[in-house]
């Protein structure tokens, strides 16, 4: 099979393919073919090997020295269940699905072997395989951290960073509980996120959200440049900061913020769990969960996928189509 491989860190141009054998599923696994992937902020991380501050000293070690250890990147995969190991009665061959790696990576390949009772689900039948991929990394990050932050109907919400791929599901997720949510990003992104729920718009070009008399119960930063201490001052009493892209400093710290105004920073990697899978698929078949694409690509353009994702002003996912089909069904 052929595979979108990284030997070392890099540019977008340290992408190149090999051929790789196919692999054969095991007991209790699944082998998808992929007909669609996503190029996702974890893969950026992970191929240029820039991270934020703090974490740097740790790449070897956490990463791997000189490139990633795992060279096969993707966190995401659409495609169509095309092998079954011994055991398996949860998918059958031929069954459409999704898959989140994750972590685990793997999703930049023809072929993905996935555990069937791990991070895989039906493809909601709405959805065609491009749109599908476009869905978990940013919809299981939002669901995580809305969670730990435990967003309740009628609370304002601001999302700082609210038209990438993190961003717009949370908007939308947010939108869903309940939540009154005020949404962070450029002028040229202002219908978009309205389009996907939010009540208000900031410019952050034009207003510092930070700065002024609104007050937030929940601030979402998906961007890294919003910490406690820049954002303290905007939130009510018993507040929550929800600090989905962090630095170590930042993480550490945030079991030390405390005081009378109970604030709290919720920080740290998402989880990564099969239910929320589940979770996202039906909220996307009943269409609350809807998918933002800012551009699609074919495989053999992976690198120019990547050159979007670096440029850091992408709206929602970046999808890398493996089939042409899957773009329509």
């Amino acid at each position: 099979m052929k595979v979108a491989f990284v030997p070392r860190y890099g540019p977008p141009e340290v992408v190149g393919f090999r051929e790789q054998p196919t692999p054969a599923p095991a007991s209790g696994q699944v082998r998808v073919k992929v007909l669609a992937t996503a190029v996702t902020a974890a893969d950026f991380r992970l191929r240029s090997g820039v991270l934020p501050r703090g974490f740097g000293v740790l790449r070897g070690i956490g990463l791997g020295f000189g490139g990633p250890r795992k060279s096969v990147l993707g966190t995401d995969a659409a495609g169509v269940v095309d092998a079954l190991g011994a055991g398996v009665s949860r998918f059958a061959v031929g069954d459409p699905v999704v898959a989140f790696p994750g972590s685990a990576m793997g999703g930049h390949a023809e072929y993905l072997v996935m555990p069937a009772q791990g991070r895989l689900v039906r493809k909601p039948a709405n959805l065609t395989f491009e749109e599908a991929v476009s869905l978990p990394f940013g919809g299981m990050t939002a669901l995580d951290f809305l969670r730990r932050g435990a967003v309740k109907a009628g609370e304002r919400v601001l999302v700082n960073g609210a038209s990438g791929n993190v961003g717009t599901a949370t908007v939308q997720l947010a939108r869903h509980l309940g939540a009154d949510v005020t949404a962070v990003c450029s002028a040229t992104n202002s219908a978009l996120v309205r389009s996907l729920g939010a009540d208000e718009v900031i410019d952050y070009a034009s207003t510092d959200f930070a700065v002024g008399g609104a007050r937030y119960d929940v601030i979402v930063d998906c961007v890294g440049n919003a910490p406690y201490a820049r954002v303290r001052s905007v939130l009510t009493r018993g507040g929550r900061l929800l600090a989905v892209l962090a630095d170590l400093p930042a993480i550490l710290g945030a079991a030390f913020v405390h005081g009378a105004q109970r604030h709290r920073v919720i920080a740290g990697p998402a989880a990564e769990r099969a239910d929320d899978l589940a979770i996202l698929a039906d909220l996307a078949e009943k269409g609350v969960l809807k998918p933002v694409i800012d551009q699609r690509f074919p495989f053999a353009r992976i690198v120019d996928a990547y050159r979007v994702v670096d440029s850091g002003r992408k709206k929602g996912s970046v999808v890398v189509t493996l089939d042409p089909r899957s773009a329509t069904r």
